[in-house]
């Protein structure tokens, strides 16, 4: 079973630039499509990223153009790009493995205003 865990959270400023990261580890060969959710206070879970084992991507119209999901394969790892952040953004952040429906146990990002 895969296991993924989240790094990279914090307290930033708005405009600023923050880069997540979920790093899978246990028994595995290889990650597959990865997808990164976040979870507001208050609100449902919302798909934020989504990146193929073939390296395509999509976003959520709240986020085009500021973030950018990415994989390393070589470290098992993908991560979240995420610029010209904004209040709005406030969230646990969560990767999650599509085809296992494995969970990471979430970083929370803060923006302060």
């Amino acid at each position: 079973q895969v296991r993924l865990v989240e790094s990279g959270g914090g307290l930033v400023q708005s405009g600023g630039s923050l880069r997540l990261s979920c790093a899978a580890s246990g028994t595995i060969f290889s990650i597959g499509t990865m997808d990164w959710y976040r979870q507001a206070s208050g609100k449902q879970r919302e798909l934020v990223a989504t990146i193929t084992s073939s390296g395509s991507t999509s976003y959520a119209d709240s986020v085009k153009g500021r973030f950018t999901i990415s994989r390393d394969n070589a470290k098992n790892t993908v991560y979240l790009q995420m610029n010209s952040l904004k209040p709005e953004d406030t969230a646990v952040y969560y990767c999650k493995a599509r085809l296992s429906g494995v969970w990471g146990q979430g970083t929370l990002v803060t923006v302060s205003s």
